[in-house]
């Protein structure tokens, strides 16, 4: 009798933790991804501000699942699912056959009905955002140093992060700390500490998923850094030299986005009832309606709690909902007698900068070093790889003796056909005659 054919679409949080509770069943299993490797997300505005680099907090997926001899890996991008002849279609149409299904294809950042914003103010979603991202902050302080003109190295160190949510305040927390500690003492024509940086947000307070008392103590950190919060103001536009709000310009050529995010296409051909972030709404045991046969978990299902909220889209979430999948398909339990999903929340936390973070764990509340420290240990713990988590471990020990940050590398040419900000050669002749002094620079 063949093996029933299990399908997961997706090696995130989710796919991965679902992939390795079925190690033992007698399936065959298939993990699908458009990339090779799994990426602990979390960490990943560490790479976009140069303090980790990508294989820090990256694993082959191959390798997470040499031990699993019932699971075939592959490289696919999936772009449709047929739920009624029961196959995926690759994007070079490419046909797959399943017997169950595992969607946990995550998400991407939303630019609210404006993909055009994208070239200008990029996400943090993968390795190639966060090189992006990287590269542009670095960038900004050698063109101002260039600059011959004090108002125009300004406006290269000027940072705007969009979005006050946990990846917001990370990233305004890290940019802070290169401009006033790590770049302290590199430039002769620039003082980087001079550099500022903006973070807006929409709501009335940044982390909204916090504590009152730690919102507070949040921002507090934020501006003693020398981070300028604004809070309840929605960005109506962006351009490749800076942003609207309502009519007034904020100019800058460092633009990150950290405001909401979106479903992929993928899950609009289920032709399921889909929330406003594109995710599928699905049944109590994660299943899609009327499909008791395929699942979507993490960032692509919108799950809500015992008081009818939607879950966040953090890893916890995913982790748990792919051990939960697992468990229904290793023991095939039928769709009548599957207990709801229902998530253990163990706490939240972000950190704000070195030896500052806060901690909401069930009714504690605390903020500082030992948030911190704990910050730290969780996610060193939660690192797939043993030598993900001594490299991390030994990368931070040194940042945290030194202030130093390693990986700040710009491998791009100071011209860039693909970036936004410098688009032509006749932009950059222009640019040179205007602001710079040097006369061979753009040559």
């Amino acid at each position: 009798m063949a093996k029933p054919k299990v399908i997961i679409v997706g090696a995130g949080f989710g796919g991965l933790n679902a992939a390795k509770g079925l190690r033992k069943a007698p399936i065959d299993l298939l993990v699908l991804d458009k990339t090779n490797h799994h990426l602990f997300q979390p960490l990943l505005y560490q790479v976009a501000t140069a303090a980790l680099s990508p294989a820090n907090i990256s694993s082959p997926i191959r390798e997470i699942l040499r031990n699993q001899k019932n699971t075939t890996v592959l490289m696919s991008a999936i772009e449709k699912v047929l739920p009624h002849e029961k196959l995926i279609v690759s994007a070079n149409d490419e046909k797959f056959p399943y017997d169950v299904l595992v969607l946990a294809t995550g998400s991407r950042h939303s630019y609210f009905g404006h993909p055009e914003w994208e070239k200008y103010a990029p996400g943090l979603k993968t390795i190639p955002d966060a090189i992006k991202i990287r590269e542009r902050i670095l960038l900004s302080f050698e063109l101002a140093e260039r600059a011959s003109d004090p108002s125009v190295a300004e406006k290269y160190l000027r940072f705007i992060i969009v979005g006050g949510g946990p990846t917001g305040v990370e990233l305004a927390g890290s940019v802070a700390e290169i401009a006033h500690k790590t770049l302290f003492n590199n430039f002769r024509r620039i003082i980087p500490s001079q550099a500022k940086i903006f973070l807006i947000e929409g709501e009335s307070e940044i982390l909204k998923a916090f504590p009152l008392k730690l919102r507070k103590k949040a921002h507090a950190m934020l501006a003693k850094m020398g981070v300028r919060i604004i809070t309840s103001t929605h960005v109506t536009k962006v351009v490749e030299n800076g942003i609207y709000i309502g009519d007034d310009f904020m100019e800058s050529f460092n633009i990150i986005w950290a405001a909401g995010n979106n479903a992929p296409s993928l899950l609009r051909t289920l032709n399921a009832p889909l929330d406003r972030m594109g995710r599928v709404i699905v049944e109590k045991d994660l299943s899609l309606p009327g499909h008791p046969e395929i699942f979507v978990i993490g960032d692509s299902a919108q799950v809500k709690d015992e008081k009818g909220e939607p879950l966040p889209g953090i890893a916890p979430v995913a982790l748990q909902q792919g051990q939960y999948v697992a468990n229904i398909i290793r023991k095939k339990i039928p769709k009548e007698n599957r207990k709801p999903f229902k998530y253990f929340d163990k706490g939240t936390m972000a950190t704000i900068g070195k030896s500052k973070a806060i901690v909401a764990l069930w009714k504690a509340q605390f903020a500082g070093l030992f948030a911190w420290l704990l910050w730290c240990f969780i996610h060193i713990l939660y690192l797939i790889s043993f030598k993900n988590r001594i490299l991390v471990a030994a990368q931070w020990l040194f940042s945290f003796l030194t202030g130093g940050r390693q990986v700040r590398l710009i491998q791009k040419p100071i011209y860039d056909e693909h970036d936004a900000i410098f688009q032509s050669r006749r932009k950059m002749k222009q640019l040179q005659k205007k602001y710079f002094s040097d006369k061979d620079f753009f040559k």
